[in-house]
């Protein structure tokens, strides 16, 4: 009996789906499929407690406007996957990762102490800069991967990363 076969099926469809969609979006899921399987245990046990998927590996506030940056995929995952191969829990991993040209350890935490002890608080906006004024449409911003597109309302779901409407802000 392999250790597999203790995993709940939801937990495997997860996996299969967003391997997918990883893939689809250039990432790959951390080779070690029973190390990942337990991550998505947790993402799905977190969707659970507080209704969304906060990070496994770091404490919730319960409240997703203070968690928004550390839901899955979090805000810090490019940078993480880019600079050290892989994110802080190494869900998420690169190429070089896999194949060892990164090495694999811990990954500094890149969330402010201010997010760890307060929760997310939206950065203020720059002062209004000259630029095109005569958008007939907002630009939206993907917090989560830079995405960019201009519609009347933030797409319901990133079509590169996969995040909801709520990750997005209007970017012009």
């Amino acid at each position: 009996m392999s250790t597999e076969e203790h995993f709940p099926d939801v937990v495997i469809k997860t996996w299969e789906r967003l391997k997918k969609e990883a893939e689809e979006a250039g990432y790959h899921l951390n080779p070690d499929r029973v190390f990942t399987l337990r991550l998505i245990q947790g993402l799905l046990e977190n969707e659970k407690r507080y209704g969304y998927w906060c990070c496994p590996c770091r404490l919730s506030f319960n409240d997703k406007n203070k968690d928004i940056d550390v839901i899955c995929p979090c805000y810090y995952r490019d940078s993480d996957v880019e600079e050290f191969g892989a994110c802080y829990c190494a869900l998420y991993v690169s190429d070089d990762w896999i194949e060892g040209k990164k090495k694999h350890g811990s990954i500094p935490e890149r969330r402010p102490a201010k997010f760890m002890r307060d929760g997310y608080s939206e950065t203020p906006a720059p002062p209004s800069s000259p630029g095109p004024s005569s958008l007939s449409l907002p630009v939206w911003r993907c917090k989560v991967c830079g995405y960019l597109c201009a519609r009347p309302e933030p797409p319901g779901k990133c079509p590169v990363c996969k995040a909801g409407k709520d990750r997005f802000e209007r970017f012009m």
